[in-house]
């Protein structure tokens, strides 16, 4: 079986293949093929993920190219992790925000707005290729905005595409952990789209346990959802919040946290150091990259830590791992026919009532060799859902305009969003973003 990964050059890839040294089951992936602009970086976790399998007998063969059609052909998944712009470009949907008093965040606010402008189009492009040179693949999609990506990708690929984040599955073993349950046995009431969601119960053994850990403090000081948005307020919600949901409940503090050093800024100096490390020194990649992705990890939302006084992140969260794990548990239900029930990025149809049919969400879905099929949800109240109608409107005008190039509908997507507060605001947002970033500018000309 062959996996391309697409952004194949960028840091987090070792993660995937190292799941994939550990899956030894039937089939198995026996072939990577790493797609990416930039053969320099190929190159570099080529390095990272030779030092990997040394060491393992069999491990999955691994190519680099950096034609498109080249890395989809006979391929059974693909992985699309890819950063339009790179951490230039996050750095300018950060900055941008920030200088206009407002949210600086790479997903979420008017940062994930112009990063979703710029990403459409390439992963339209994207979808068509693996349409025409790959049609049975199914494509497991990582690249943010992970809810708005995936619903234009659908365009296109229909259910043969799903977005994952591990957000959800960190929060809800965080949830179980702090009660002393097995996380494997309980069953989330999760919904929510893509960065903006709750975990609105946590069923165990038959009975919905989520009210006692609201109601223990010193259980809630385990989860790090609870420490950053604190238990009074994620006891008023009845809820615990995705961690995203702090910039929208605490804008303020997350913009005055944000005003130094953006993450972008630091994980741009991060991952340059990094491949000029290996660049210098390809036998010691290995070591390079694992030092510096301890320094990612640990720098993780640390500026909204920091304001709330959570603390640092718990050991155990940073070894669980992330969305390498989601990416091959879902991977392995489809291929091998392995029921599992897992929280994505799928097509709403019926299963959140008050968002349309066609809207991307993020809940829990059925998998096995058929497919995957949303669960029903719980009709959400008001509070929670006034506000993902919002941010989905706001992601279906981001997909019109990147993909009509109409400056219009970019101030609009802007101006309806809940972290932008005037219209005047928008249309100085998408005049700052045409000057820093090249490719929205060719986008949406003036």
């Amino acid at each position: 079986m062959r996996l391309a990964v697409l952004g194949g050059g960028g840091f987090r890839v070792p993660l995937v293949y190292g799941a994939l040294l550990r899956d030894t089951a039937k089939p198995r992936v026996e072939e990577v093929v790493l797609h990416d602009v930039s053969q320099e970086r190929l190159e570099a976790v080529s390095h990272v993920l030779r030092g990997l399998a040394a060491g393992h007998d069999d491990p999955p063969r691994v190519r680099t190219t950096t034609d498109l059609d080249t890395a989809l052909r006979d391929s059974a998944f693909v992985f699309s992790a890819v950063r339009v712009g790179g951490l230039a470009g996050r750095t300018a949907d950060e900055r941008v925000a920030l200088d206009l008093g407002l949210v600086g965040q790479e997903t979420t606010g008017p940062g994930g707005v112009a990063y979703g402008l710029r990403t459409v189009p390439v992963a339209m492009r994207v979808a068509e290729r693996v349409a025409t040179v790959a049609p049975d693949a199914w494509v497991i999609n990582f690249t943010n905005p992970a809810g708005m990506i995936t619903e234009a990708m659908r365009r296109v690929l229909g259910d043969r595409v799903i977005g994952i984040c591990d957000s959800p599955i960190g929060l809800v073993r965080r949830a179980a952990a702090a009660l002393g349950v097995d996380p494997a046995r309980v069953s989330p009431g999760y919904v929510g789209l893509n960065h903006l969601g709750w975990l609105c119960g946590l069923t165990y053994e038959g009975r919905d346990v989520l009210p006692e850990l609201l109601a223990d403090d010193a259980a809630l000081r385990r989860v790090e959802e609870a420490r950053l948005l604190g238990p009074d307020w994620v006891r008023t919600l009845g809820a615990l919040p995705n961690e995203y949901l702090y910039y929208y409940y605490f804008t303020r503090e997350a913009v005055a946290a944000l005003s130094g050093r953006t993450r972008g800024e630091l994980l741009l100096g991060q991952q340059d150091r990094f491949y000029a490390d290996v660049r210098a020194r390809p036998g010691e990649a290995l070591a390079a990259w694992r030092r510096a992705r301890r320094e990612r990890d640990e720098s993780y939302m640390a500026e909204a830590r920091d304001t709330a006084e959570a603390g640092e992140r718990d050991a155990a969260d940073l070894e669980a791992g992330g969305y390498e794990g989601i990416a091959l548990a879902l991977m392995a239900a489809i291929a091998r026919g392995e029921p599992s029930t897992m929280i994505l990025n799928v097509r709403n149809g019926a299963a959140v009532p008050g968002l349309p049919a066609e809207a991307v969400v993020e809940i829990p879905c059925a998998v096995d060799g058929s497919g995957v099929r949303p669960l029903a949800t719980r009709p959400l109240p008001g509070r929670f859902l006034g506000l993902m109608q919002q941010v989905k409107a706001v992601e279906q005008t981001v997909i019109e305009a990147a993909l009509s190039g109409s400056s219009r509908l970019a101030v609009e997507a802007f101006a309806l969003h809940p972290l932008v507060d005037s219209v005047s605001t928008a249309q100085r947002l998408l005049d700052g973003y045409r000057a820093r970033i090249p490719s929205l500018a060719a986008v949406f000309p003036r």
